[in-house]
């Protein structure tokens, strides 16, 4: 969508508000021990508080509140009965809707101490949405995104997994434009002022080849190499963008 009236920023805002307090709070119960139904149930309950519901669940039937994938599991994973622990890297994947307006956003967490390429990836996926972010102005060309974040996450080591890519938002989860995560020649049409869109570098450790579970809603990395994701929702404009799903 684009910001068209003071109400729709605002509406936007607050939607940007209750995804952002909720991932802190999740984010602050993961130990090892905890199931992640448990950060499920919590994430419901924060969202409650906020007036907002889940996107995933309203929009697709999605068998969660948030998605919360674990290790290779890239996006996408339903929460359930699973046991973290220490060494697993967890995302936190947080989309709502509230009063018709949607956000969306997303983070790694280490579970306990994690081998330090691990950590190093989930910095690096927290490196590449800054990087992309910083790319992201009104008449730029939409690809300029991706090759902001391809272009940090390989100089680090790091694999973009290019066929999950950002998108607009706003009115729904999903709508245009496409926003990949590497560079696509001919996606130059220029980014315009006021236009909703998510970036969010998903990057692995092995290959960029991905592979769908069984479940019917996972991805994975199709080699089973660890993989991070990092997320805002934002609004394009001249300077630096406003990000909707920021701390606060």
């Amino acid at each position: 969508m684009s910001v068209d009236t003071p109400e729709d920023l605002d509406g936007l805002r607050r939607a940007g508000r209750a995804v952002s307090a909720t991932l802190r709070e999740v984010a602050r119960r993961v130990r090892p021990g905890v199931t992640t139904g448990e950060l499920d149930a919590l994430a419901a309950r924060v969202l409650a508080r906020y007036g907002a519901r889940s996107a995933p669940a309203l929009v697709y039937g999605f068998p969660g509140t948030i998605c919360i994938s674990v290790d290779d599991e890239a996006v996408h994973g339903i929460p359930g009965p699973r046991r973290l622990r220490a060494g697993q890297l967890v995302k936190l994947d947080v989309t709502a809707e509230l009063d018709g307006y949607y956000a969306d956003a997303a983070i790694s967490v280490p579970v306990g101490r994690v081998p330090p390429r691990v950590a190093r990836m989930a910095a690096t996926a927290q490196a590449a949405l800054r990087r992309g972010m910083q790319a992201a102005r009104a008449g730029a060309p939409t690809n300029a995104i991706g090759r902001a974040v391809q272009d940090e996450a390989e100089r680090r080591g790091c694999a973009v997994l290019g066929e999950l890519t950002g998108h607009g938002i706003g009115r729904s989860i999903h709508e245009d434009p496409t926003v990949p995560n590497v560079y696509v020649p001919g996606l130059d049409a220029p980014l315009r002022e006021g236009t909703v869109i998510t970036i969010e570098p998903i990057l692995g450790l092995g290959s960029s080849a991905i592979r769908a579970g069984e479940d019917g809603w996972t991805i994975l990395t199709a080699d089973g190499a660890p993989s991070a994701h990092a997320e805002h929702t934002l609004v394009v404009s001249a300077g630096e963008p406003s990000v909707l799903t920021g701390a606060g």
